[in-house]
């Protein structure tokens, strides 16, 4: 296929498995491989992609496009799938009212985003859609070197998910997120603290996020960046 040799597909696969955990006999510990393979003109169907994906655990699929955009790190949600799944996300992070539905929801942003360049008449949910998204994406936008811990995302990712910053300024949203994550490690640092304990979402603490999240919202001066 596309003149490769006949035994790529071997080549690949004995490559990928020197990916292995090692038992204490040999020292434990594991290797992880992350093959990166070049797409070209956005094909994903071409042989080596194909060939690569059929043997790892999932992929994650950046775009030119996105990157362009401004969007860091570039990946396309509705491409991007994982065999592991949600097994490998905490209890908190897969509740309703986080992120259970964010990758189908993004991926739908991007159809509607897509659509509504053609300039026509949206109807308000399709407009709540794009806005909505819009803020989930700037929200998702990560700094190189900057790790954040999960109960942090999760407090994060709780307030784009519940509308509390549909009727922000795109601009804002980064010094909320900052400032709102200073007012929990202030205020509410024992929700935080139980999140990363038990690694999930009781309805009281879900009661209390809701509360955190009011309460920032109606000291947060948005008048601040205009100055």
């Amino acid at each position: 296929r596309e003149a490769y040799p006949g035994d790529v597909f071997y080549l690949h696969s004995r490559l990928l498995e020197r990916a292995a955990k090692l038992n204490d006999k040999l020292g434990a510990g594991s290797l992880t491989a992350l093959p990166i393979i070049e797409i070209h003109e956005g094909d994903l169907t071409t042989y080596i992609p194909t060939n690569v994906i059929s043997i790892t655990d999932g992929q994650i699929y950046l775009t030119a496009d996105l990157f362009n955009a401004g969007i860091r790190p570039a990946i396309n949600a509705g491409v991007s799938v994982s065999r592991v799944g949600g097994d490998a996300q905490i209890k908190a992070m897969k509740a309703d009212e986080v992120a259970k539905t964010m990758r189908l929801d993004l991926a739908r942003y991007r159809d509607v985003a897509a659509f509504a360049q053609f300039g026509s008449d949206l109807d308000a949910s399709t407009q709540q859609q794009l806005r909505r998204g819009d803020r989930l994406v700037e929200l998702l936008k990560q700094q190189q070197y900057e790790p954040m811990p999960v109960e942090r995302q999760i407090a994060s990712i709780f307030c784009g998910s519940n509308g509390y910053l549909d009727d922000l300024d795109l601009h804002d949203l980064a010094r909320f997120e900052s400032e709102f994550l200073v007012y929990m490690d202030q205020n509410y640092n024992d929700v935080l603290e139980e999140i990363a304990e038990t690694g999930d979402l009781s309805d009281e603490l879900i009661e209390r996020l809701h509360t955190a999240a009011k309460n920032f919202k109606n000291i947060f001066d948005t008048t601040e960046s205009d100055a």
